[in-house]
């Protein structure tokens, strides 16, 4: 690689490097905080997300391409990285007072949190198979801790040993994967793979590749039938990692299932099926398991399963239509998604968790401000209008029409209303119930912004759709 090539990639990966530098300062000045001054802590890594999205914002005029092609910053990338410093900077802010309640603010854990992030930019921007791994096991590695940060909670050491044993035997299909079509195309760049296997017949070894990829891609987003880890960790890990897990780690599965899939293996027609196969299953058992969930994070965990389900249809559907669908869909999903995970965290105060369904009985009485914005969360994770969890269901839908695939549309609508059920379940439980006690919720200003900020970004998207449709369409692939 010459000098300029070089300078060329490192410029392009400017973002990636900010973070993963902030990350290992931040790891050294912690040794120096001392007890009560945490909340530098969260701050100091706030300004280093900050520092990346700015440098990921002058970098974003232009296709780079870098490190001989295994990498490449686009507006593809752009788009889910700024996804990315959204749900990074509102879990940063949610964890300002519930990492001192529950004694996990040290600087491990913001850091942990920063190279988790740099991993999922990593996998945005990955253009090869190896690239797309070293993101993904920086990501998942740094989950696997987080998960189990609550050390003197059995289910949280539970849920992290879980995580770790189902998490390294889909890394191991994954990567079995990756050297089958290494074995048969001779390379694991996804654009020299597309003229691999364009304009022939699939080889049925490739097809086996295909399958064993999906089946290592659809466990980091939760999909059937990898998705038996979710209730568990949802459950364990502490209540914001959860939150950041549900939006962040998610949509970097899909950057890398809309490159991989939409891109080079095109010509694994046969593999689209097995696709909508799994997006209806998912749907059904996320939306049919939740009708029975009485734990609040259980019931999101399957909710987060329904949702990967309908946004895979975005990937069933193709086209710049089907994958600006899915960018859509997960934009408006990181407000509503971590805007009623803040509304769980702030219920966290003296012997309160707020993960108990009946914890929310009567709760419009005392708070009907906190009533309201939970009903507004809970109607946009339903898809109720004018929300703009409405507007990111109707595109996936339209483009799925598009493209003729009415019947899984009418399926799919369908399973909505199952699973408007259950939060509505929820918000008759939040109105029509007596309170059975009487609490403060733990209302700091960073949740209290939280908060407010994702209320209008749920309110403001569901009343300006076309704009933010049209910033997904022109990212597609640079588009």
């Amino acid at each position: 690689m010459t000098a300029a090539a070089l300078l060329q990639s490192v410029l392009a990966s400017l973002p990636e490097i900010l973070v993963i530098t902030g990350a290992c300062i931040l790891l050294i000045l912690g040794e120096f905080v001392r007890k009560g001054q945490e909340h530098l802590l969260v701050w100091a890594s706030i300004a280093v997300v900050l520092s990346a999205a700015l440098a990921t914002l002058l970098l974003a005029g232009e296709v780079r391409p870098a490190y001989t092609g295994m990498f490449v910053a686009d507006r593809f990338a752009v788009f889910f990285k700024f996804v990315f410093y959204l749900a990074t900077i509102l879990t940063f802010l949610l964890s300002r007072k519930y990492a001192d309640i529950e004694g996990i603010g040290s600087s491990e854990y913001y850091v942990l949190l920063l190279f988790t992030l740099s991993g999922m930019m990593i996998m945005a921007s990955a253009t090869d198979l190896l690239s797309i791994y070293v993101g993904l096991e920086l990501m998942v590695l740094c989950t696997y801790v987080l998960t189990g940060f609550l050390r003197k909670e059995r289910r949280s050491n539970e849920a992290a040993l879980k995580y770790v044993i189902l998490g390294a035997v889909s890394t191991g299909i994954f990567l079995y994967g990756v050297s089958l079509v290494y074995g048969l195309t001779g390379t694991t760049q996804l654009n020299a793979m597309a003229q691999a296997v364009t304009g022939d017949r699939l080889d049925p070894g490739l097809l086996l590749a295909v399958v064993f990829i999906v089946a290592g891609l659809v466990f980091k987003i939760g999909a059937v039938p990898f998705h038996m880890w979710v209730p568990d960790v949802y459950e364990g890990a502490p209540t914001t990692v959860t939150a950041f897990m549900s939006v962040g780690p998610k949509a970097a599965g899909f950057a890398v299932i809309l490159r991989v899939f939409l891109n080079p293996l095109v010509a694994a027609s046969d593999a689209w099926i097995v696709v909508a196969v799994i997006a209806v299953v998912t749907m059904a058992l996320g939306s049919f398991v939740a009708l029975v969930q009485d734990n609040f994070k259980r019931l999101l965990a399957y909710s987060s399963i329904a949702h990967a389900g309908f946004a895979i249809l975005g990937v069933v559907a193709g086209g710049e239509d089907g994958i600006a669908s899915v960018m859509f869909y997960l934009l408006i999903y990181a407000f509503m998604n971590l805007g009623i995970f803040g509304a769980v965290i702030m219920m966290r105060n003296g012997n309160s968790s707020g993960e108990v369904i009946d914890d929310y009985a009567g709760f419009a009485k005392p708070h009907p401000v906190l009533a309201l914005l939970m009903l507004l969360y809970l109607f946009s994770l339903a898809g109720i209008p004018p929300t703009a969890g409405f507007f990111a269901k109707f595109y996936v839908l339209s483009a799925l029409v598009e493209r003729g695939f009415v019947a899984l549309a009418v399926i799919a609508v369908l399973l909505s209303a199952v699973a408007a059920y259950f939060y509505i379940r929820v918000v008759m439980v939040i109105y029509m119930r007596e309170p059975q006690r009487v609490f403060e919720p733990a209302l700091t200003p960073s949740v209290r912004a939280t908060l407010a900020f994702t209320a209008a970004g749920t309110i403001g998207i569901g009343l300006f759709p076309a704009w933010f449709l049209r910033l997904a369409q022109s990212s597609v692939f640079g588009g």
